[in-house]
């Protein structure tokens, strides 16, 4: 049986987090989070129409948001702030000027079959001193998005992609692909305020207590 995607009240999530946000987080941290696709490049389209480009930056934009309400919030950097390509390279060299202690990629996925859905996040194929700690944190993001969302689980793997190439011989990088556009209930889910909302309130959770 299909697993059905919650339609969570961002309050109710916020109430089942608050004891979590009140607890004391590691030392400050320098994250980058990477907005994927952007401009000319929309990235995946779903079949309503959806833009890829627009609903990480929206997700973005809400852990943005979320994060500055903190008492102790992380400094977090985006790769773009707006609906401008930014090269890959660029991406990366973002994170290394910045000494970044992780970076994050968000994506979303899109398949040709219309029943695929889940989050898959990646980690680099490469290892550095940094591998385990990404492993760590891709299954955290797995696990969290996963319970509290609803969303099935497609498992941490293995990728070359550019960004994650680039960045894991300096801090910790994953890519997380938050949901299929193709897919007929996701696409129509990740609409929804409330749910992009759930969506980065769960991600900067992970993100907080990154070990």
């Amino acid at each position: 049986m299909k697993k059905v995607l919650k339609n969570v009240s961002f309050v109710i999530l916020l109430l089942k987090m608050c004891l979590i946000f009140g607890q004391e987080p590691d030392a400050q941290k320098r994250i980058i989070i990477d907005v994927g696709h952007g401009g000319k490049d929309s990235g995946a389209i779903g079949i309503n129409g959806i833009q890829e480009k627009d609903v990480v930056l929206n997700i973005a934009n809400a852990i943005l948001k979320l994060n500055d309400e903190l008492d102790k919030p992380l400094e977090i950097y985006l790769t773009r702030y707006t609906d401008t390509l930014i090269s890959l390279s660029d991406r990366t060299k973002l994170a290394k000027s910045l000494k970044a202690d992780l970076f994050v990629s968000l994506h979303c996925n899109h398949s040709d079959n219309p029943n695929a859905r889940g989050i898959e996040v990646y980690v680099a194929v490469a290892t550095s001193k940094y591998s385990d700690d990404a492993a760590w944190l891709a299954f955290q993001m797995q696990a969290a998005l996963n319970k509290e969302l609803g969303y099935e689980s497609r498992g941490v793997k293995f990728a070359k992609f550019q960004v994650l190439r680039e960045t894991i011989d300096n801090c910790p990088s994953i890519l997380l692909e938050l949901g299929f556009l193709s897919n007929k209930d996701e696409g129509l889910h990740i609409r929804e305020k409330d749910n992009i909302l759930a969506m980065a309130l769960s991600i900067l959770i992970v993100l907080q207590f990154k070990k």
